[in-house]
């Protein structure tokens, strides 16, 4: 049950402006349009321009989510950022948002649960102004994966894009917001997506740069059987919990892994009734940012109206599993 009346007061994204068409990426990978097409559905993705880092695109994301929530950079208490493509290893991205926005009151950091990170910190925004009613939080995901593509992996290649999505945070009227969240780690299954160099445990240096050791990696394989195997009982348990069943849910925001890996998700979940909004055909997998990506293009076409069941369903790198059951009505 709804716990408390706090939830989503605006949206915002933030694509780049270069888009890479599947002509390009074939050239790159040498494999054919028709087979990225075929097998991911994905027909463009947007790269960040070379003077754009994560920083940037996760500003232009807060500046449009905070507009359209009505409220300044300096009403915010906690500003969010989850990447695994930070600018620097230090200091934290949000710091540098921080500066660019001017949301110089907010307390920030940066969380990493790669491609889940997006629900985790609305988790964690949730139970901060649980706790201290009257603040606002701006979540903000932003990755920019383009830089760290290997070309030769063509399978991993051809699905990644940059991109950036933001949600202000806040106390609504009953009975909408936040209904409740699930949030699941499985680090049995951390080497199904990876980047080996760059941390302490192999740091950089020439040697692993030549080996190719800062690109990510991933089992495409291993990631559909673990997202087809234990997404679906976790959306599952969440709807038992709260005594909503799948089919009662509205709109399914999902992560935007791949177009083929996504219907099948749909199906064994059970949300066939529900709208699934995507953005891959477009953008490709935009990393953590997909999901609230997602959320502003449903929000801002008009699609969410106010009451509708939404389920947020996040998955990636850890592994890690994030979902998040709200009630519509982000309308102040």
């Amino acid at each position: 049950m709804n716990q408390s009346a706090v939830g989503i007061l605006g949206t915002g994204s933030y694509l780049p402006k270069e888009e890479i068409d599947n002509a390009e990426i074939a050239a790159r990978t040498h494999v054919s349009e028709e087979w990225i097409a075929r097998r991911t559905e994905i027909l463009t993705r947007r790269w960040a321009a070379p003077d754009e880092a994560t920083s940037d695109l996760a500003a232009k994301a807060a500046e449009a989510a905070l507009s359209q929530s009505g409220l300044a950079p300096g009403e915010i208490d906690y500003l969010i950022v989850s990447t695994s493509t930070g600018d620097s290893p230090q200091p934290p991205t949000s710091n540098v948002v921080q500066q660019i926005i001017g949301a110089h009151r907010a307390a920030c950091l940066d969380i990493n649960v790669v491609c889940s990170g997006f629900v985790y910190a609305l988790a964690l925004a949730h139970s901060l102004i649980t706790t201290h009613p009257r603040r606002r939080a701006l979540v903000v995901a932003a990755d920019v994966y383009s830089r760290i593509l290997d070309f030769d992996d063509h399978r991993t290649a051809v699905l990644l894009g940059d991109g950036a999505g933001a949600a202000v945070v806040g106390q609504v009227p009953e009975p909408y917001g936040f209904v409740d969240f699930s949030l699941v780690s499985r680090g049995d299954a951390h080497r199904l997506i990876w980047v080996d160099a760059g941390g302490s445990r192999t740091p950089a240096s020439h040697e692993s740069v030549d080996n190719g050791g800062h690109f990510f990696r991933m089992d495409g394989r291993g990631v559909r059987d673990f997202v087809l195997e234990h997404v679906p009982p976790v959306l599952s348990a969440l709807g038992t919990r709260n005594q909503i069943p799948m089919e009662d849910i509205d709109h399914f925001v999902p992560h935007q892994p791949n177009g083929v890996l996504l219907r099948q998700l749909v199906d064994v979940a059970g949300l066939n009734s529900a709208r699934t909004h995507r953005t891959l055909e477009c953008y490709g997998n935009v990393g953590s940012a997909s999901v609230p990506v997602a959320l502003d293009s449903a929000h801002r076409t008009g699609a969410l109206k106010a009451g509708d069941l939404v389920l947020l369903a996040a998955f990636g790198g850890g592994m890690a599993i994030g979902a998040c059951l709200l009630r519509w009505g982000a309308e102040r």
